[in-house]
């Protein structure tokens, strides 16, 4: 009995020292820290459904609206027209990540390479070439000061722009801006000023397109943002060739920068093809261009082993690709010039497009 009364006062004590004894400054210090780790995880979890999201104010017309940010949602790459049907699928012995490609001898008018050369696509950007051919054959004044205005804002795609409302540059400006940068307000205000507005500036444009015998080319706004603007590699060696033959248009296309006073004050664009700083390369003419549904473009007018060659690049899988396959072509012409007249591979489809 005595054993027993004396083990139980001893378990008595050990839990007595358990308790009132104080637990150790690091063991206490871990235990309040995560403790109030889990009741900010807690309040921060109660709280954002009442917390307001972020906006911010911007003027239209005079008024004052409040723009609302909404969170930011990843959606996959839309496939571009010429994946979808099969473009990429034929084969070519240079491995090309463009859909289409076309090479011609810009004197002889031979074609040193073709693949897919009458695929009618969109052309994006390369748009571009052709709202400047018409807006000099038009003979307007290059000096004439324009103002982007409300009317220059894309509201199909809302692509951005680095060109402000209220921005004012000369119609000399604006055609480098939309040649070397590819700034869609530019060509946008070039087809607004035009004589007759926006409906006679795209007449204009498929009438010089039909003239310069681009028969599968269909042009429905100066930018190329529209997916109605189509043609074939075929018919922009065509454009290429014409436009070329524009002294203005081979030295907005090929410059490396322009610094233009906007609305928001200075600022420097650049070229988009970054083929024309490089040294390796004698470029005449230049232009890219991207849309979801036309991919990654790339046309030239190029001096290489000496004789002028237009090169067509359409629906490159990324915007380093169609620069690489441009020196894929550039070297296998360099390396097998008498070699390089090639058949163009046969489409087991044919397909067109009509915008």
């Amino acid at each position: 009995m005595k054993f027993r009364s004396a083990y139980r006062l001893l378990s008595i004590l050990a839990c007595l020292i358990v308790f009132l004894v104080p637990e150790p400054a690091s063991a206490k210090a871990k235990s309040q820290e995560k403790s109030a780790k889990a009741a900010r995880k807690a309040a921060n979890v109660a709280n954002s459904a009442q917390r307001s999201p972020k906006y911010r104010l911007v003027k239209r017309g005079g008024k004052t609206f409040k723009l609302v940010r909404a969170p930011r949602v990843i959606v996959p790459a839309k496939p571009s027209l010429g994946k979808v049907i099969g473009l990429h699928a034929v084969d070519d012995p240079l491995d090309l990540h463009s859909g289409v490609a076309v090479v011609v001898d810009g004197k002889s008018h031979e074609v040193l390479f073709s693949k897919n050369p009458s695929a009618v696509l969109p052309i994006a950007s390369i748009t571009k070439l052709m709202t400047a051919m018409v807006t000099l054959d038009e003979r307007l004044d290059l000096s004439e000061v324009l103002e982007i205005s409300e009317a220059d804002l894309n509201t199909e795609r809302f692509s951005r722009s680095k060109l402000p409302i209220g921005s004012r540059l000369t119609r000399a400006e604006l055609m480098q801006l939309a040649l070397m940068s590819s700034e869609n307000r530019a060509a946008q205000s070039l087809g607004r000023t035009f004589p007759g507005g926006i409906a006679a500036f795209m007449a204009a444009m498929n009438a010089k397109a039909q003239r310069l015998g681009m028969e599968d080319s269909r042009f429905q706004d100066p930018t190329g943002l529209s997916s109605g603007n189509v043609s074939t590699g075929r018919d922009l060696v065509k454009l290429v060739q014409a436009a070329a033959t524009y002294p203005l248009i081979r030295q907005y296309s090929t410059a490396s920068e322009l610094a233009v006073e906007t609305a928001n004050g200075g600022r420097i664009f650049r070229n988009t093809n970054r083929l024309v700083e490089s040294s390796d390369w004698k470029i005449g003419v230049s232009k890219t261009g991207y849309i979801s549904e036309a991919g990654n473009c790339l046309v030239m007018h190029t001096l290489i082993e000496g004789r002028p060659t237009i090169m067509v690049l359409l629906d490159a899988d990324g915007r380093r690709a169609r620069y690489g396959d441009a020196q894929r072509l550039r070297q296998w012409l360099e390396t097998a010039p008498i070699k390089a007249n090639m058949p163009a591979p046969a489409l087991a489809v044919k397909v067109r497009v009509r915008g």
